[in-house]
């Protein structure tokens, strides 16, 4: 039966600690240094030290720049002639439009808050989207 260090496993021990230990148990430990190893080479040889499946949200600081004085104009500005747009449709789909859109709800919720039939919302929905299409290449703010 081979004989292992435990310091070698467990870093938080502060001395050496020999155990003998069974065959299986051995080879469990040598394979999973090698795979370790292993990995440790890829990340080294690709320079992958990061990884987007982490989950400590890495990836929005690379994927999310601020945006520049320009951008942040242009965005004001688009929100300004949608407003402007939203204004210009009846009462009732610029309010399902802005609901739907805007606020995130979803159409089944704008029903049930109205009190109305799922599909008159959909439909209000989708004929507000296309009114506000053809106002927007009316004024000609669509490129």
């Amino acid at each position: 039966m081979p004989i292992i260090n435990l310091r070698k496993y467990y870093p938080f021990l502060n001395e050496d600690c020999f155990v003998e230990v069974k065959d299986e148990v051995a080879a469990a430990f040598l394979l999973a240094k090698r795979q370790e190893d292993n990995y440790n080479h890829r990340a080294w040889y690709h320079k992958a030290y990061y990884s987007l499946d982490r989950g400590d949200g890495i990836e929005n600081s690379i994927l999310h720049t601020e945006p520049s004085p320009e951008e942040i104009l242009m965005q004001k500005v688009s929100m300004e002639q949608l407003y402007e747009a939203l204004d210009h449709l009846p009462p009732i789909q610029a309010r399902r439009v802005y609901a739907h859109y805007i606020l995130g709800m979803k159409k089944i919720e704008i029903a049930h808050a109205e009190r109305v039939n799922e599909t008159g919302v959909c439909d209000s929905v989708k004929k507000g989207v296309r009114n506000l299409r053809r106002y927007f290449e009316k004024k000609k703010w669509m490129e």
